[in-house]
Order: structure tokens, then sequence, then C-alpha cells
């Protein structure tokens, strides 16, 4: 794959709005991968040579209006919790890469929201990986005071998923 290439395959991915993309060529393998800040990332396998990152321009540039980044409750309301400080507050994290869920399945209301109270163990979301759904417990009572990510949201290893306010 040639430069000329990868930028057409980009061109292309921004103004379909695609969030992520792989492709495997003989020995070469490309994954692009869109995240919050749109940025693209580039993985080659061996023994090809790597492939920079590309920054390129918002979605919103290419005549796409992206929808609004306000997290939605299961009701569809946006909501944009406020916390003072995150001291004292337990942070639930990824512990893979994957896809964020709030519900077992499509159309079920979410496994907790804002608010609730929480016991150790419970439920909390999913994590798609390579189609395996984990599902995330707390690891810790309390309640949530904040929910840090999107339905459907990419997340990384080590990415803060929940604030629980201990008790």
């Amino acid at each position: 794959m040639n430069q000329k290439e990868l930028k057409e395959l980009i061109e292309f991915l921004i103004e379909k709005d695609v969030a992520e993309f792989e492709m495997e060529r003989g020995d070469l393998k490309v994954r692009i991968k869109r995240n919050l800040q749109n940025q693209v990332h580039y993985v080659t396998a061996a023994p090809q040579p790597s492939v920079p990152v590309a920054h390129f321009p918002p979605a919103g540039t290419v005549g796409h209006v992206p929808p609004s980044h306000a997290p939605q409750s299961a009701s569809g309301a946006a909501f944009e919790p406020q916390v003072d400080s995150e001291e004292g507050l337990h942070k639930v994290k990824s512990p893979i890469v994957g896809t964020f869920y709030e519900s077992p399945s499509p159309g079920a209301p979410p496994f907790i929201k804002v608010g609730d109270s929480v016991t150790l163990g419970q439920v909390l979301c999913i994590v798609e990986a390579m189609k395996l759904m984990n599902e995330i417990e707390s690891d810790v009572a309390g309640e949530i005071v904040k929910i840090n990510v999107k339905n459907g949201q990419p997340v990384e290893y080590g990415q803060p998923l929940f604030l629980i306010r201990g008790r």
C-alpha cells in the first residue's frame, strides 16, 4: 500500500464517518481507529515499516455535523454530571481495550446510572473485545457519581469508566 492509497483510504473513512477499520493484504496489516480527539493510529505487521500517526481535521470540516458529545442517559436525555473534585472518589478503570456497552443488550436498560448505589461485585457495564463480552464489576461499594464514557464508545486499557463515592 503506497502513501497515496493510504491517504485516499483515510479520506474515505472520514467522509463515511467510520470509527474503526482493519485490513489485511498479504503480510501487510493496517488498522485505523479514530478516537475522540479525531486522530487515526496505524499499526502495521512485520516486516513492513511502521506508518506514523496521522492527524486529520475533525469530521465537521468535511461537511458533516457531528452529534452532541454529551453522554446520553437511557431515556436519551443528555446529562453532564458536575463533579467538584475527583479526590476521594474511586475510579473503576477498563481492564482491557474494547467497546463500552452500558446495557446487556440493545434496547435493554443500562446496568447502572448516575446516583445509583452499587455493591461489591455488581456488574457496571460490558466491554467487548474480539467478539467476547466482558462484564466489568464494581470493586467497591458506593454511589455512582459519574460515568466517563458513552455507550458504544471505544475504551483503552486503564481508562477510567466510572467514579464511585465509596461507603
